[in-house]
Order: structure tokens, then C-alpha cells, then sequence
């Protein structure tokens, strides 16, 4: 029995150089992170005696790549590494660190050579703030990516017709123990009441999955002489820009105005029931996702984990959740219950299939048939099966 590997590839407009890949999101374990591995193939007649580079690298933008005010141009790599490819500084043998490295290898021929990088472990998921309708150019975003191109030396000027870019992402799943969370409590005293009003909200658990609705327990005790005209409870998604501020960007990405009163001497104990969902935010600037909008597998952006004693500077945006409690009594009272919104880790699968490499363009529009971007801005071409040798 076997299954289909779908293999997902690039060619540079030359033709000089073509890029394989077993997969696109690598996973961050917070301890520890999957390395990135590939194949390189090259054309020698193509190369015209020009070397071959890899390079993986994290970048921060915070601006459109033309915005230049004063020198300063709105883009920051966080994180660069370039491997020499062909001509190959060791053996091919030694280069091979996977499995589907190795069987790249053997469908590609003698011309296909491989790359391997392993991620610091300080480095930042891939999350992006939302753009406007209205807005243009690229979002404020932490990216990677993998750049192939040949040139006479690493320093030397890359054409473009010689490079292609491959976009990844770095994920973060949900961990397997879930810490019980505590209830919230919040109370306020009155000068003409002998006993506070007092406000308490409480989660089944700590970690939500993405598309899991969310049950809020509410309790409110009304002993002061304020009647409550409104409970409104929302989950708010928190988005701290700190690489080069403290921005933080505080969205409601679900929200319940329940109209519900308390009046003087009363209590009430309700569940509220909160979805929150990137559907149903699309239009809203500042909201930060799991990579970029147009391509359909995008999502509200999961909560970040951080490695202690990792610098929170060098993250880029941390996004945290928290669920928002306030009682409508002319001011507000209010309290929050912070929580993690997540993917649930995938399951690996108990059995090793025999598989059968099929060659993809590298374009996340092959999810559903969004539409991609426009590969032609960046030099990049699919090549198709056309470099790839037939098999026999």
C-alpha cells in the first residue's frame, strides 16, 4: 500500500535552479523547533559556472518594503543563514539529514543536491496584523522564507531572473496538559450600600482550539444599591508590536451584549457562549493572523508560547487572549480571565506507508484554489515537472 507525498516545488525564471520541498509550516515545540530540509536541482549549462546559495531567513516588517523616510527603511531580518548548495562543500551524502531528502535525491539524479537548517530557538512564529480594506502594499508582519539563487559568490549581486522565494511558516501548537483555570473575582463598594457588588467569571479550561466555543460563568451578587442595566462579555485578542515599541493593539474578536439586568438585592448565575472566529472579522484593520489573509488557511492568530529567559524584544508581536467581563451600572465594573487559543497538535500517525512523491507548484492557493501571489513581482516561476527527470 502507499500514499501520495505531495512535493512542492519552484524554478527560477532562468531555469538555473528549482527548489523542493517536503512541506511548508514548521512546527515550534518551544523547546525545540523542526528543522527546514530540501532539495536543490540544478541546471550546469544554465549556471554558467554560477555558484549556489540557500538562504533562510526571518524577517519583521513594520512598513511597505518602498517606504524610505530618512534612511530608515521600514523592514528588519531578524534572523539570516546562507548555505553554499552547488558547488557542494561536502559530500551528498553527508548532507542528507531526512528521509524525504534522501528520496528527493534518488528521483532527481546525480544534478540534485540537498540544504538543511535548523531554527534558533528565540526566533517568532509567523503572525501578521490584519490590513484595512482600504490599505495597500504588504502588512506588518514576522515572515520566512527560503531563497535559492545563483551568483559568482554569496556577496555578489542576485538577478532576479536567478532567485526564487519560497514563503513558510513557523507554527505553534496547543500542549498536551491543560492547566485548570482559576475563578475571577472582582468587587466594588458603595458609600451608600452596607455590601459590595460583587462579580466573579470563570473558564472550563485554559487552552481553546481554534473554532471551539468558549463558555463564560458568570456570577454577579448585586448587594449595593446600583441596579445593573447590561452584562456585556467579549474575548478580546491582545497584538504587542515589541520589537521596535510597545504597541499593543486590542481587538474584540467576539462579542455578546446580553442586555441582561440586575437590580438592587438580585443575583444572577448565566453561561455565555463566545465563538471567535476570523470570519467574522475579516474587514477589521489590526487584527493579528496566522500568516496572510488572502489564502485560505489563515486564522486568527494563536496565542504565543515563549521560551524562558528568551528576550520578548526579539519576538516581533506576542498575541494573547483574554475574556472580558463588564457590568453596565452607569460606569462599568469589569474584570478579565486571560486564556490560550490554539491548534490542537496533529496526530503523527502510527504507521510508515511506502509514499509516492507528486510535485506541486509551492503556492498555498493549491489548499482550496485561493488565488496566490503574484510570483512574477518576485522572478519566481513554477516549473512544472519540466526539470524534475522522468521516471523509468
Amino acid at each position: 500500500m502507499s500514499t501520495k507525498n505531495a512535493i512542492y516545488k519552484k524554478i527560477t525564471s532562468d531555469k538555473s535552479v528549482s527548489v523542493y520541498m517536503g512541506k511548508r509550516d514548521f512546527v515550534d515545540h518551544v523547546d525545540s523547533v523542526e528543522p527546514v530540509d530540501g532539495v536543490v536541482l540544478i541546471d550546469p549549462e544554465a549556471l554558467n559556472g554560477r555558484k549556489v546559495f540557500v538562504t533562510l531567513s526571518c524577517t519583521f516588517r513594520y512598513g511597505r518594503d518602498d517606504m524610505d523616510v530618512m534612511g530608515i527603511v521600514f523592514r528588519r531580518e531578524i534572523y539570516v543563514s546562507t548555505r553554499q548548495v552547488y558547488p557542494p562543500l561536502m559530500d551528498r551524502e553527508q548532507g542528507v539529514h531526512t528521509k524525504i531528502q534522501d528520496k528527493l535525491l534518488r528521483k532527481l539524479g546525480d544534478n540534485a543536491y540537498p540544504f538543511f537548517f535548523e531554527f534558533p530557538d528565540n526566533l517568532p512564529c509567523s503572525v501578521g496584523l490584519q490590513p484595512g480594506p482600504q490599505d495597500s502594499g504588504k502588512q506588518c508582519a514576522v515572515e520566512f522564507e527560503i531563497k535559492a539563487f545563483s551568483a559568482e559568490s554569496q556577496d555578489a549581486k542576485i538577478r532576479k531572473r536567478s532567485a526564487v522565494t519560497l514563503m513558510l511558516r513557523k507554527v505553534q501548537y496547543a500542549p498536551e496538559t491543560d492547566e485548570a483555570v482559576g475563578a475571577v473575582t472582582r468587587s466594588r463598594d458603595f458609600a451608600t450600600a452596607d455590601r459590595p457588588l460583587h462579580l466573579e467569571a470563570t473558564l472550563e479550561k485554559e487552552i481553546f482550539y481554534h473554532g471551539e466555543a468558549i463558555n463564560v460563568h458568570v456570577s454577579v451578587s448585586n448587594n449595593s444599591n446600583k441596579n445593573i442595566k447590561n452584562i456585556i462579555v467579549s474575548v478580546d485578542q491582545v497584538s504587542t508590536v515589541v520589537l521596535y515599541c510597545n504597541d499593543s493593539y486590542i481587538k474584540s474578536v467576539a462579542i455578546k451584549d446580553s442586555g441582561d439586568a440586575v437590580s438592587t438585592g438580585a443575583s444572577l448565575q448565566k453561561v455565555y457562549t463566545l465563538l471567535p472566529l476570523l470570519a467574522n472579522n475579516k474587514e477589521r484593520r489590526g487584527i493579528a493572523l496566522d500568516g496572510k489573509l488572502k489564502h485560505e488557511d489563515t486564522n486568527l492568530a494563536s496565542s504565543s508560547l515563549i521560551k524562558d529567559g528568551v528576550l520578548k524584544e526579539v519576538m516581533g508581536i506576542i498575541v494573547t487572549y483574554r475574556v472580558m467581563v463588564k457590568l453596565v451600572i452607569g460606569g462599568e465594573l469589569g474584570l478579565e480571565v486571560p486564556f490560550k487559543l490554539m491548534h490542537p497538535k496533529p496526530d503523527a500517525g502510527s504507521v510508515e506507508l511506502e509514499e509516492e512523491l507528486v510535485f506541486e507548484e509551492f503556492k498555498r492557493s493549491n489548499l482550496k484554489g485561493m488565488k496566490a501571489d503574484n510570483d512574477e513581482e518576485d522572478g519566481n516561476v513554477s516549473g512544472g515537472d519540466d526539470m524534475a527527470p522522468k521516471e523509468k
